[in-house]
C-alpha cells in the first residue's frame, strides 16, 4: 500500500552521486557526448521516483572556472539528444586548493520529481585538473 499519498511525501532519505569526479569538457548543449549521472529515478513501489531537492557541487581542489550544466535524460541513450533537456547550469569559479580555509558551497536547488527510469546527467563546460564532486540530496516514494 503506498504511504503518503495526500500529498505524496518521500519516504527514505536519498543522496547520490556520479563514480568519480567530473573533470572532462563536454561543450554540447543536448546532452549528448561525455555525460556522468548523478542521480536514477527510483524504480522500487507504488511509487516509483525520487523528489530531488538540491545538488551539491564541491571543487576538490584546484580548477579554471567552469560551468556545470545539468540535464533530465528519459532514460534512453544519451547519444541521441531527443532523449535529453538541459534543465539548468551552476557557475563554477576557478578555486585555489588550500589547507587553511574552506571552498564556498555551489548548491542549485532542484525540487523536482525524477520518474522511475529517468536521468540526472550532467557535464562540464571546459576541462579541469582536480575535479568537481557533485551530488545531489533527496528523498525516495
Amino acid at each position: 500500500m503506498p504511504a503518503n499519498t495526500q500529498p505524496i511525501f518521500s519516504t527514505l532519505g536519498s543522496i547520490q552521486w556520479g563514480a568519480a569526479a567530473l573533470t572532462a569538457a563536454n561543450t554540447a548543449k543536448d546532452g549528448t557526448g561525455v555525460v556522468t549521472t548523478i542521480a536514477t529515478g527510483n524504480n522500487v513501489g507504488n511509487n516509483a521516483g525520487n523528489f530531488l531537492q538540491k545538488l551539491v557541487a564541491r571543487t576538490l581542489g584546484t580548477n579554471v572556472a567552469t560551468v556545470l550544466r545539468v540535464f533530465i535524460n528519459n532514460g534512453g541513450v544519451n547519444t541521441t539528444a531527443a532523449n535529453n533537456s538541459l534543465i539548468a547550469e551552476l557557475t563554477l569559479p576557478a578555486s585555489t586548493l588550500t589547507e587553511i580555509s574552506a571552498q564556498p558551497d555551489l548548491v542549485l536547488p532542484l525540487n523536482f520529481v525524477l520518474p522511475a527510469g529517468y536521468k540526472l546527467n550532467v557535464t562540464l563546460g571546459t576541462a579541469v585538473a582536480a575535479g568537481y564532486q557533485v551530488s545531489v540530496i533527496g528523498g525516495q516514494y
